[in-house]
Parts: C-alpha cells; sequence; structure tokens
C-alpha cells in the first residue's frame, strides 16, 4: 500500500483544474477536492488540505495557471492572494516569483512552469534520500530508531518527502531501522499522515506522543532526529512545526544528532535569522475543538481562558547538526557553509 497522489493536475491548460487530496480527512477519509478557482485553493491551502511547504507551492502554482484561464491580467492578482494564504512557509513566495516572471502569462506557458516545479520537487527529495541515508546507515546496532515529527514526507511535497526520503531509501537498501513518529499536537499530522504513509509503505513505524520523547530518547531507542522545515534562515535557524525545538533541545540533552531534511528552496537568504522569521498563528479552534470536538472549556465557561496557538517554532542553528539538502549536507550550519552550499 502506498500514500494517495497528494497533487494532480487534470486535463488542458485552457479549462482543466487541480485535484487536491484532503489531507483533513485522513486517514479516516480518501477525500480530493476539485479546485477550479483561485480561492478554492487559498482555501485549500488555509485550511490545511494541502500542507507542507513544498506541497504548499506546487498547488499555488498550478492555482496560478486557473488564474490566467481568465486572461493574463488576473495573474498579478492571484499570486498576491495565494501569497497571503501562510505566512512561514517560504517555497510558495518563491514559486510565485516564478510564475509571475514567466511570459507570456498564457495557461500553457504558465501550466509548463507549474509542471517544472512539480518535477523539481520531486527530483530534490530523491537527492535528498540520497545524501541523507548515510545517518540511517551510520546508526549503531543497539540504537537503530529515528524519530520525526509532523508531516514531512510524500504528502506534504511532490515527492518521496524531505525527512521521510532517506527513510525510504534506506528501506529499499534493506537496512534494519524503525521510525517514532510523533503525534504532532494540536491537528496530529504525525499521527493521522506521518504514521499512516510510512506504516503504509512497510517501514516499522511506532506512534509516540509528543511528550514522550524524550523517554524513549532516555531509554536509548532513538539515535537519530530527522525533521522537514518551512523556512531556513541566512545563519541556520529554521523553523519548522511547533515542537520541532523541543525536539533539538531534548536531542542536544541526549547526545542525538538533530538533523533537517529540506530542499534549497526552503532557504531564505534574505532572512538574517530566526528572528526575522513571520510565524503564523492558528485559530484557536484548533486547541479548544480539535476535529470539531470541545477538547477545552468554552469561552462562556470561562471568560478568562485564553489561547495561544502558534504553528511554527524556530530551532536555532547551533541545536542542528546538519541540514539534508538535494546539492549536499551542510555541517556545520552555519552562514558561510550555507553560502557554499547555496552558491
Amino acid at each position: 500500500m502506498k500514500p494517495p497522489p497528494n497533487i494532480a493536475w487534470i486535463g488542458d491548460a485552457a479549462t482543466g483544474h487541480l485535484r487536491l487530496l484532503d489531507q483533513t480527512r485522513l486517514p479516516a477519509e480518501e477525500t480530493y477536492l476539485e479546485c477550479t478557482t483561485v480561492q478554492d485553493v487559498w482555501d485549500a491551502i488555509k485550511r490545511l488540505s494541502v500542507r507542507g511547504a513544498p506541497a504548499i507551492a506546487i498547488a499555488a502554482a498550478y492555482g496560478v495557471v486557473i488564474a490566467a484561464q481568465d486572461g493574463p491580467e488576473a495573474v498579478p492578482a492571484a499570486c498576491d492572494h495565494l501569497a497571503s494564504a501562510r505566512p512561514t512557509a517560504v517555497n510558495v513566495f518563491g514559486a510565485l516569483d516564478r510564475l509571475r516572471a514567466s511570459q507570456p502569462h498564457t495557461p500553457d506557458a504558465l501550466l509548463a512552469e507549474a509542471v517544472a516545479i512539480h518535477d523539481e520537487d520531486r527530483a530534490a527529495c530523491l537527492a535528498i534520500g540520497e545524501h541523507g541515508v548515510r545517518f540511517i546507515e551510520a546508526l549503531s546496532e543497539d540504537r537503530r530508531g529515528v524519530l520525526t515529527h509532523c508531516n514531512a514526507g510524500a504528502l506534504a511535497t511532490g515527492g518521496v518527502g524531505t525527512a521521510t526520503a532517506p527513510m525510504y531509501l534506506a528501506q529499499q537498501r534493506g537496512l534494519n531501522f524503525n521510525v517514532f513518529a510523533d503525534e504532532t499536537r494540536p491537528l496530529l499530522q504525525g499521527s493521522r499522515l506521518t504514521a499512516f504513509e510510512l506504516a503504509a509503505a512497510g517501514i516499522d513505524t511506532t506512534l509516540i506522543c509528543d511528550d514522550m520523547a524524550a523517554h524513549v530518547m532516555q531509554r536509548g531507542l532513538v539515535g537519530l532526529v530527522i525533521t522537514g522545515a518551512d523556512r531556513i534562515a541566512r545563519n541556520g535557524d529554521t523553523a519548522n512545526k511547533i515542537g520541532t525545538y523541543n525536539l533539538a533541545v531534548l536531542a542536544k540533552h541526549h547526545g542525538i544528532p538533530f538533523l533537517i531534511a529540506a530542499p534549497t528552496t526552503t532557504f531564505d537568504l534574505d532572512c538574517p535569522s530566526g528572528a526575522d522569521i513571520p510565524i503564523e498563528q492558528r485559530d484557536a479552534v484548533e486547541i479548544t475543538n480539535g476535529f470539531g470536538k470541545p477538547t477545552a472549556p468554552t469561552h462562556a465557561q470561562l471568560p478568562d481562558l485564553g489561547t495561544y496557538n502558534p504553528a511554527f517554532d524556530v530551532t536555532p542553528a547551533e541545536l542542528i547538526t546538519a541540514i539534508i539538502t538535494d546539492r549536499g549536507v551542510v555541517d556545520p550550519v552555519d552562514e558561510p557553509t550555507i553560502a557554499r552550499r547555496l552558491a
């Protein structure tokens, strides 16, 4: 069993549309959204029906093709609108800049550019796997566990994922290892998506609650942590799903390598440090009414109960052992090394 396809363009450039797997319904239902307007795509990105920095960029690129079906004059406004859906993941801004610069603004020309972005991400995922599998190969026999957080897998990209790419390649090579997947609160992307796709692919996967990570590290069950990224600053500070910073601190304490896996499109060289990365704030309902069910007292019950729901946190570069990219490994994680790797 493999994960269902997450992004597909259906039909020709002039009349076609974008089909997206609705990831908010997984793993219970495999439901697809037929996006025929720019607003459909924006809504899908905003509500996390499509999520993961590379996948958002691909979806947004196809969204611009839909805009061009109404004429070239619709393209600039569509790019601006799609860029407003989620502020932290930098990949989408790079993809939209490519569509803006691509000429002419016809459906055929823009579809070719969007397909190129999709294909390039698929290739980048494979390259990340090739550069990252050695870290799994190097695990000692008594610590074969790899811990990951959120979903940086096939469902979040145009290919086999970023953080999961070395895992898929390790499986193909017959390496002995197992994966611990954090559930990733409050929206459980780790349990709903990562555990689902890895186990479906036949990878030995164990689901744990977020607050169990320290325990499994302490017991020697984890030899490596690999997560994805939504934006990497010029100095190596990295924004990823909330809870990633926790893992980096825990890994440092337990002497466990902490790796980031991301394509070069995730680097933002115009962003000096993590302090300059915008952090998306999500609706309080994701905490108080998780998946439509009350999980906290209502405002009417306790008017003084507030919520704080940042979607991402920032892991300082000094806590990151290495960054696995499609162009090779950044090690040490600092500005000069990043500049050389991206040159």
